[in-house]
């Protein structure tokens, strides 16, 4: 490449870095990221529609259950409600700022199906209902047979709670009719006027939900065949106000179309959230800080313009978020700290090409430079392919939170990208066109090896001379994991099998052997309780009532300390037996694509290695947490499909590497492989120094919420980083050997001969 395409290619990556990070600042300055409700603080609930006998829960009807939903939510006030279709028959409401789900269940769960039925007479044992009849109870218990509706909550146009001091204690609620609701409601009231007084054909009954809220008398002023003009009349019950609001609020709402069940509830406190933001907040400052420390040490003036990158790259990132309007979550908070590691990875091996590169004869530091990002791009681009795989599976397969982090962690992979080959480069050939750099060719990084390295060829080790041993230690290691399934079993959360998660703070510290005796006496015997750091605790039950939960709540006021609740989790049965296949298929998904494309990309002996090696990691982090007891949820799907992609991460630098010493040198397949590690091992030990660094800041600063999370992609990190070498290697030597072609076997008896 001429001197001259050179300095313009230079010019026109410069203004491309430029333009991106301007429009990355716009963005960030202009465009707030919408936080998710485990940050802010807030009420999610997920319901979903049932059939009845005479309306199936289509997508059509959901949508109108979604517009019934949302007047009700509009009525309770709260500021900024998402109400979304989530497939053909679920609904997810978000309530900012709701810390008490049993109001927002109450209203939102019931089907408030409201009629206003003449009372036919009481019901003796003997009555039978005729068609469009009902027997039901009024206020004080006696039965009374009622005839068919002859107004709806269609007829209503709107409800308001009221009282008057004058006519009694108590609240009512005010009724107005509308168009012809108007004239049936006189008609209604005209005809029970006909009756004596004292006989119950003399009362009109108002039903909600199959239950008689009120039957009042008609009043001895109104005349019969009149009834009651002006459209309006009061239900009343002696009802509190909060009672009489959440009636009207129903009223005005309106009847859903079908019935719907709560399947999920999640509740989470503002103090966590803000906690949860100022942990990871401090995690990403540290773990970029002694990162951005680390290459600049290692990799000196081209370190400094690395770091310079991973600040936009952050920039980048946040903007991409803002800009789509994706919502952060806490997961997708951990994902935009851990994707900080992670982008290092590009600028690495681009600078280890680049030393490399240099040794060359008649090489310059920007020719250098250049053949570093040409020839490592494969190997970037491959590596990031498969980890923005199990991104995009965690998005199309997961839900809820760890959707979230599977859009964090998609964006910090292309953002990633962004940054190393565009940013970092622009800036990098900036630096080595001013002179002072040119006269002191040291201070770039790339002049020198580094010590690994240098001693890498100075003793040339041979690791895959005997393959086999490396196997062995392996399946060793993978027994001893499946041994803590087997014995210990797998403590799946609450997300797989359905129940109630509820953590609690405590002002004093509390034992949570004092907790579960508090729990156990009030009738929880089963209940499960955890400390999880920082002085709070966790209780996990079957699926239980708000009811329930409010009675298991107070059971706790004895203990020490002011306890309270800071989140609250309900997963029923049949989505928690949902999220459970859904998480299978991701794992299985995930191998199978990473699978397919590695033997696309590469021969079939590496997609079965680097493949073997991602189930080795998936059953040893499993076979882990198994041992230490530690809950399986939707968070350590997340962290185990992100170990997924960083494990083929780093067989894909690997095997990227033999397949070009495979064209360029000669020599067998088992010291080319051990060449190709001896040549990748610096890049491996640097990228995940990066990523390690980030995870210890996430483990120690992040939290309860995230140390679990964090300490799942650390061990994954690190026996991710020891299959690639250790596991996936070994067994493509092994398939390669026994992949050979035998001999003819006209060649074999001619080798035979005697000469």
């Amino acid at each position: 490449m001429s001197r001259t395409r050179m300095a313009r290619g230079t010019r026109i990556r410069a203004l491309i870095a430029l333009a991106v990070v301007a429009f990355a600042a716009y963005i960030t300055v202009t465009t707030p990221v919408r936080l998710g409700l485990d940050l802010r603080g807030g009420t999610q609930i997920v319901l979903e529609t049932r059939d009845t006998a005479t309306v199936k829960a289509t997508s059509e009807v959901t949508d109108n259950t979604v517009e019934t939903l949302r007047r009700r939510v509009d009525a309770l006030g709260v500021s900024e409600p998402q109400l979304v279709r989530s497939g053909d028959n679920r609904i997810i409401v978000e309530l900012p700022g709701l810390q008490d789900p049993q109001e927002a269940v109450d209203v939102l769960g019931r089907m408030a199906v409201l009629g206003f039925h003449p009372v036919l007479g009481y019901a003796e044992e003997d009555t039978k209902a005729k068609e469009g009849q009902l027997i039901l109870p009024d206020e004080d218990g006696q039965k009374l047979l009622l005839g068919p509706a002859d107004l709806t909550g269609a007829d209503v146009s709107g409800a308001e709670p009221g009282n008057d001091p004058q006519s009694g204690p108590g609240w009512f609620v005010n009724v107005d009719f509308k168009g012809e609701g108007k004239g049936e409601w006189a008609k209604l009231t005209g005809d029970a006027a006909c009756a004596p007084e004292g006989d119950p054909r003399r009362r009109v009954a108002i039903v909600l939900d199959g239950e008689v809220i009120s039957s009042p008398q008609v009043v001895a002023s109104v005349a019969c065949g009149v009834g009651i003009t002006g459209g309006s009349t009061q239900i009343t019950g002696n009802f509190s106000f909060e009672q009489a609001d959440e009636l009207s609020l129903l009223v005005r709402g309106g009847a859903l179309p079908v019935p719907v069940e709560v399947v999920e509830q999640r509740t989470v406190g503002p103090t966590l959230g803000a906690e949860a933001i100022e942990a990871s907040a401090w995690a990403a400052v540290i773990g970029t800080a002694l990162t951005s420390l680390f290459i600049i040490v290692v990799y000196r003036l081209m370190g400094l313009m690395a770091a310079i990158a991973l600040v936009c790259y952050g920039l980048i990132s946040y903007a991409a978020l803002a800009g789509l309007g994706a919502t952060l979550t806490l997961p997708g908070l951990a994902g935009f700290v851990l994707a900080i590691g992670m982008a290092v990875d590009a600028n690495v091996l681009v600078f280890e090409r680049a030393r490399e590169e240099y040794l060359a004869p008649k090489a310059t530091l920007r020719t250098a430079l250049s053949a570093g990002f040409r020839n490592a791009f494969s190997a970037i681009l491959d590596s990031n392919v498969t980890t923005l795989v199990a991104a995009l599976l965690l998005f199309f397969l997961a839900s809820g939170q760890v959707r979230g982090f599977g859009v964090t962690l998609a964006i910090g992979v292309l953002a990633s990208m962004v940054s190393a080959l565009v940013i970092t480069r622009a800036l990098a050939e900036g630096v080595l066109s001013l002179r002072a750099v040119q006269k002191r060719p040291r201070i770039t990084g790339i002049t020198n090896i580094g010590r690994v390295r240098e001693w890498l060829q100075r003793r040339d080790p041979h690791l895959m001379r005997r393959p086999l041993r490396w196997l062995l230690v392996s399946v060793a290691v993978v027994l001893v994991a499946v041994a803590g399934i087997a014995v210990k079993g797998l403590n799946l959360g609450v997300e797989f099998t359905g129940g109630r998660l509820i953590e609690y703070s405590s002002s004093a510290p509390v034992n949570p052997e004092q907790a579960r005796e508090a729990i156990a006496g009030a009738g929880f015997p089963r209940a499960v309780v955890n400390a999880s750091g920082d002085g709070n605790f966790t209780v996990r039950t079957e699926p239980l009532s708000n009811a329930e939960e409010q009675r298991l709540t107070q059971a706790l006021d004895p203990l020490p300390g002011e306890v309270q609740k800071v989140r609250d989790e309900l997963i029923g049965p049949s989505l928690g037996d949902e999220l459970r296949r859904s998480a299978i298929i991701a794992l299985l998904a995930a191998l199978a694509m990473q699978m397919a494309y590695l033997a696309f990309r590469f021969r079939w002996s590496f997609s079965v290695a680097a493949v073997t090696a991602m189930a080795h990691d998936v059953l040893v982090l499993v076979g882990l947490f198994a041992w230490l007891g530690k809950s399986l949820d939707g968070v350590f799907l997340a962290a185990l499909l992100t170990v997924i992609g960083y494990s083929v991460n780093d067989s894909v630098v690997v095997f990227d590497r033999v397949r070009e010493l495979v064209t360029t040198e000669r020599g067998s397949f088992a010291r080319l492989t051990s060449t190709a590690i001896n040549q990748t091992i610096p890049r491996t030990v640097n990228t995940g120094l990066g990523a390690v660094f980030i995870l210890t800041a996430l483990l120690v600063l992040g939290g309860s919420t995230l140390h679990d999370f964090a300490l799942a992609l650390l061990i994954g990190v690190l026996v991710g980083t020891y299959s690639s070498v250790f596991t996936a290697a070994p067994l493509a030597v092994e398939l390669h050997r026994l992949g050979r072609k035998k001999p003819p076997e006209k060649e074999k008896k001619k080798a035979e001969q005697p000469a």
